[in-house]
């Protein structure tokens, strides 16, 4: 008998849906995760993107615990001399709740290149609907 390993020729990938509202941020980034490179399928194969699609919903009613909303800041950095641009994660959950949720299920995936083509199946929404209907996604919940 021999090991199975996946490739594109045998990947099946499904549709889930997480709903965000009133759970932790990060927790829920890191289901994501898990989900997006597949590695809650029996047919997990560390070197191959066998993941599925995930759609997060309600993305702006996920909560940061502790002082997070007031210590901890998005970053980012021009690249010239006194470029560097700060924000409070409680204006980034206010004005761009999609781009927090992203930044965290990509801090929780492995720096390679199956991350940039694991984070193109990643479909965040602030609200409650979705237009990917048609796919059929499954909820997805904790078993």
């Amino acid at each position: 008998m021999s090991t199975f390993m996946a490739n594109k020729g045998n990947i099946v990938r499904k549709w889930y849906v997480v709903d965000a509202a009133d759970k932790p941020l990060g927790k829920t980034a890191v289901i994501v995760a898990d989900l997006l490179r597949g590695k809650r399928k029996p047919e997990y194969t560390p070197h191959a993107d066998c993941g599925d699609f995930v759609i997060v919903i309600n993305a702006e009613k996920a909560i940061l615990t502790g002082k997070k909303l007031e210590q901890k800041f998005y970053r980012t950095h021009s690249g010239y001399p006194g470029g560097l641009h700060e924000t409070k994660y409680r204006l980034l959950m206010q004005d761009k709740p999609e781009l927090a949720m992203k930044l965290a299920v990509r801090g929780m995936m492995p720096r390679n290149i199956i991350t940039k083509d694991s984070l193109t199946r990643l479909k965040i929404y602030r609200g409650s609907e979705h237009n990917h209907q048609a796919q059929k996604p499954e909820l997805y919940t904790e078993a």
